[in-house]
């Protein structure tokens, strides 16, 4: 009830008539954990699992829309001012096809020019006739036009303005009777041979996004059928509000299929990877740093500090942290880590964890039939306080190795023999080692009389 509170010997608690609950120094340490009553763990439907080696789907989805390829844009401008003769019904949004009519423009003063070139072309002149058809280029007007006042011999003052290329109208500025100025827009046309997907991507996958790699597209409109294209260009900005950064897919429109403005979900990657990987839900995000919940033997437990990668189908990507083969707490951890927090227990680091998930003195243990030291032996000297039968409470003093202070814990004997003609009060000197089972002692000698 007063989880903060620590006293120094056993007795009743001072806030209610109920016996203190024994803490020792190794329901805490680097290698114990704390203890959860199985009946918890089973009403909160705990389950622990392995982190294994698999593979990692590459794949990243996002959706996007359809929009116009800005790239495939063309401007009709009037080349020489005149007077809008005649217009071909035309309106924005309407699809034509390369050199389909606008607009007839009237432009008197090419009567003039076009009159003296045919009187200059007469006279068999070459050098001043090829001056003369110079001043009518350097006037505005097409080759082709030329080539007919060449061919019938006659002034033509009105010319058929067409669209360079084929695509919609996405802006339409003449009409009949209307005056215009030389360089004056009078529509733009967008190209429909391709189209652009702009795929709104969030800001945390951006590093898996490749330019120029492949992309697939379905969309609603076409159920069943697999649009290819490729990623053109990555938009440097990153959309405030979503957190998304914009991949631009270029996709080929054959007959015109692909309408912007359309939907699409869009498959930006590709194959997968071999990973170390634990289900996404084991993994706990505290905001300054990432815990996973190793679940030790002897229904012990311990949070572990891990850094992760990518995330996919409910799997994520142990980089550092884990080793394969440790378990960990996939659902219920929750109550781990409160309970862990309240015993003030550190959390292993990440450079901390063992190389490999089962341990080479452990495969020995299995070989031999006998029980194996699963680390390196730490030694110091202390008092016996206690004997019984599985383990010795000692009063021991610094381990250097270790970092402890003098303290009085409780260790696990795997030998009752080792402490045979030993009692309470004797000073010994001992070695022990940290299994996941607790600290447990493998030699123990005395150093002299009962004080």
């Amino acid at each position: 009830m007063v989880p903060g509170q620590r006293f120094d010997k056993p007795g009743k608690s001072p806030y209610m008539d109920m016996p203190l609950v024994p803490k020792y120094a190794d329901e805490a340490d680097a290698g114990g954990g704390v203890r959860i009553d199985p009946a918890r763990t089973q009403n909160v439907g705990m389950r622990v699992v392995e982190a294994r080696r698999g593979l990692l789907s590459n794949e990243l989805q996002a959706t996007g829309v359809i929009d116009f390829n800005q790239r495939d844009v063309a401007i009709v401008q009037a080349k020489t001012g005149g007077i809008v003769q005649r217009v071909y019904g035309r309106a924005p949004g309407d699809v034509v096809a390369a050199g389909a009519p606008l607009a007839d423009l009237l432009v008197p003063e090419w009567g003039g020019a076009q009159a003296e070139f045919l009187a200059v072309r007469r006279t068999g002149d070459a050098a001043l006739v090829q001056a003369a058809r110079q001043r009518l280029h350097l006037l505005g007007m097409p080759p082709s036009l030329i080539a007919e006042i060449e061919r019938s011999g006659r002034p033509r003052t009105v010319v058929t303005v067409s669209t360079p290329t084929g695509g919609t109208i996405k802006d339409l500025g003449v009409r009949a009777g209307m005056t215009v100025p030389a360089g004056q827009t009078l529509a733009e046309i967008n190209g429909l041979s391709t189209v652009w997907l702009d795929a709104a991507v969030p800001e945390a996958m951006a590093g898996r996004i490749r330019v120029g790699g492949p992309a697939q597209a379905t969309l609603a409109a076409y159920p069943g059928e697999t649009f290819t294209g490729r990623v053109t260009q990555i938009l440097p900005q990153v959309a405030g509000e979503s957190r998304t950064l914009t991949a631009r897919v270029e996709l080929p429109n054959r007959g015109g299929r692909l309408r912007p403005g359309m939907f699409a979900t869009v498959d930006l990657g590709g194959g997968a990877k071999t990973a170390l990987l634990v289900p996404s839900e084991a993994v706990i995000r505290t905001g300054r740093r990432v815990l996973v919940m190793l679940a030790l033997e002897g229904g012990r437990y311990k949070p572990a500090e891990v850094r992760i990668g990518d995330s996919t189908n409910g799997q994520t990507e142990i980089l550092a942290g884990l080793s394969e083969g440790e378990k960990v707490v996939a659902s219920g951890q929750f109550l781990i880590d409160s309970e862990a927090s309240l015993a003030g227990m550190e959390a292993r680091p990440v450079d901390a964890a063992p190389a490999s998930g089962p341990s080479r003195a452990s495969d020995a243990a299995n070989h031999s039939g006998h029980a194996a030291p699963a680390s390196a032996l730490h030694e110091t000297v202390g008092r016996i306080e206690q004997v019984t039968s599985k383990s010795v409470t000692l009063s021991h003093e610094a381990v250097p190795t270790l970092g402890w202070p003098a303290m009085t814990m409780s260790f696990r004997l795997e030998d009752p023999a080792l402490v045979r003609g030993l009692k309470p009060g004797d000073r010994v000197r001992f070695a022990f080692d940290q299994p996941a089972a607790g600290p447990t002692v493998r030699r123990i000698s005395p150093l002299g009389a009962r004080p």
